[in-house]
């Protein structure tokens, strides 16, 4: 059974979207600033990680994403995934937005607090395809000429969160392995929004006087500042959150609650159908092989 309308929501929600778990972090943050404010999240934990798929995927994964918070009422959306952001962003706000609709990324506000944090060598750490686009330099620059920025990729932390792994010595060699291979910086932004959780163990590794960055406290405080002046885009509501997954709803209540730090509400599934993603209330799958009609 599925459904594209969706459930009875009070006010007009932000729409919070993600590939997995890690936007959970940044919605985190909103709540945080803006808890008047009803939000839906969007995690595509079906269909995670993003970070080694190929251009034309992420663009595809994202339309619907963006398209299913749309018809679920929202007028704002924040893509919370560094991979969508730095791969999607501009291709998203051309094809959906308006004066009534807006997408909003994370990259812009993270370059914003790497400049004003660093004393002049950035490192960023991201997925594989986050770390190609080359987006955070290219914003880096844009604010200041001067600021030197290496970025690596890091295709195994991710996973590793997602599992709830971050306490343990796996990710801890991991995450030392990935950080030593950064020259001399002042200023390491943890550019994947499932990263702060292993905030500790970066802080454990890296070098004295170098400021270990989460972008997602200036990713809420810049959008505070959009929101004062577009306040019809994202209007006060009671503070409700809905969250859907595409994933397996049971794990993404227990693990999203490490990313969010409290109980999620009831988690309702989503699933591609004909190219969009659909609400499936009956989202218990059948044991064994199955025969679509």
């Amino acid at each position: 059974m599925t459904t594209d309308s969706p459930l009875p929501s009070p006010g007009t929600p932000v729409g919070v979207y993600d590939s997995g778990f890690g936007g959970l972090t940044v919605l985190r943050q909103l709540q945080r600033v803006l808890p008047e404010l009803d939000y839906v999240y969007l995690g595509d934990n079906g269909r995670a990680p993003y970070g080694g798929r190929d251009v034309d995927t992420v663009l595809n994964f994202a339309e619907q994403c963006v398209e299913r918070l749309f018809g679920e009422g929202c007028r704002t959306i924040v893509v919370a995934c560094h991979t969508v952001s730095c791969v999607a962003l501009r291709h998203l706000q051309q094809r959906y937005g308006s004066a009534e609709r807006r997408v909003l990324g994370v990259t812009i506000p993270a370059a914003e607090a790497a400049v004003a944090a660093t004393r002049g060598h950035v490192g960023f750490l991201g997925t594989a395809r986050t770390v190609a686009s080359h987006t955070f330099r290219t914003e880096v620059r844009k604010l200041s000429a001067t600021v030197q920025v290496s970025e690596v990729a890091a295709p195994v932390l991710a996973p590793l969160v997602e599992e709830g792994w971050e306490d343990t010595d796996i990710a801890r060699l991991a995450v030392a392995r990935y950080a030593a291979q950064f020259g001399e910086i002042d200023t390491l932004v943890l550019g994947c929004t499932h990263y702060p959780l292993l905030e500790r163990a970066f802080r454990e590794v890296v070098p004295a006087g170098v400021a270990v960055l989460n972008p997602a406290p200036e990713v809420a405080r810049r959008f505070a500042i959009w929101r004062a002046h577009h306040p019809a885009l994202a209007p006060a509501g009671s503070g409700r959150l809905r969250v859907l997954s595409s994933g397996d709803i049971a794990r993404f209540a227990r693990h999203g609650a490490r990313f969010l730090g409290e109980e999620l509400p009831p988690v309702e599934h989503i699933a591609e159908q004909q190219g969009r993603l659909a609400l499936c209330p009956d989202e218990a799958e059948p044991p064994g092989q199955i025969v679509r009609e």
